[in-house]
């Protein structure tokens, strides 16, 4: 039997179910109401983000979760790694470190049952991209000098989470292949939706969060996804992802 557990069927987890259904796979996905007793599975992935008490899912199923034999797999966040000033990250960088304690936190513990668990940056994808922004005039441009992020498509999280059926657990980032200014991008979503490039504004003048957003600088590397889950991302930089979307109607929105 392949049955699936999705707890917190989002924008994300939500695509990855229906690529699993559509390998003929049973899918049980569980939001935010609670089971009372979890049915028989045989994979069970996470997107719930940690609380301030620490991991959801794992607080409410942490027993069911460590039937033997199972697999287990988490969507984490780059975030964990903290501020490099630029400089290239990979899996045997320490965590914790950043903006995002309790992420790490929750990183660790799913780590320690044995998990994949799934690193992302920035998710861009149908009805969530800069192309989007644009378009509805929300977007605009902060020129950092020097100011680099990783992004990745959301189809190119789902194949590598199927991918990780497959392979040995342990911490995975799933990145495309170049980190990129975030004006440099909002500029070519413009370009492809041929309207004017969206304001710069200066970086004191973003809400607190958005500030420290831009605190952090790395350049997130995915050598050990290529390598260890036989893994390559269908849109390697934010280019030809931004043109795969432009070119699905709704322009940007799949």
């Amino acid at each position: 039997m392949s049955r699936l557990l999705v707890f917190g069927p989002g924008y994300t987890a939500s695509r990855i179910a229906a690529a699993v259904e559509a390998r003929g796979w049973d899918v049980i996905r569980i939001g935010r109401e609670k089971i009372g007793t979890v049915p028989i599975f045989s994979h069970a992935l996470s997107s719930v983000p940690p609380d301030a008490d620490g991991d959801p899912t794992l607080r409410t199923y942490g027993e069911a979760l460590r039937r033997p034999g199972v697999w287990l797999g988490y969507l984490s966040s780059t975030g964990v790694y903290g501020d490099t000033g630029g400089a290239w990250v990979d899996e045997s960088a320490p965590i914790g470190a950043g903006r995002r304690p309790a992420r790490a936190a929750a990183d660790r513990d799913w780590l320690s049952l044995g998990a994949r668990v799934f690193r992302l940056p920035g998710i861009y994808g149908p009805g969530r991209s800069p192309l989007d922004r644009v378009a509805d005039g929300t977007a605009y441009r902060v020129a950092q000098p020097g100011q680099v992020f990783s992004r990745i498509h959301v189809d190119d999280i789902v194949t590598a989470v199927l991918a990780g059926f497959d392979a040995p657990a342990g911490a995975y980032n799933i990145a495309d292949d170049l980190p990129a200014p975030q004006d440099e991008v909002v500029t070519y979503a413009a370009e492809l939706l041929g309207l004017p490039a969206p304001p710069v504004v200066p970086l004191e003048s973003l809400p607190p969060a958005a500030r420290a957003f831009y605190a952090e600088n790395r350049r997130v590397a995915n050598g050990k996804a290529k390598r260890v889950l036989d893994w390559t991302p269908r849109y390697p930089t934010y280019r030809e992802g931004l043109r795969a979307l432009h070119s699905s109607p709704p322009c940007g929105a799949g």
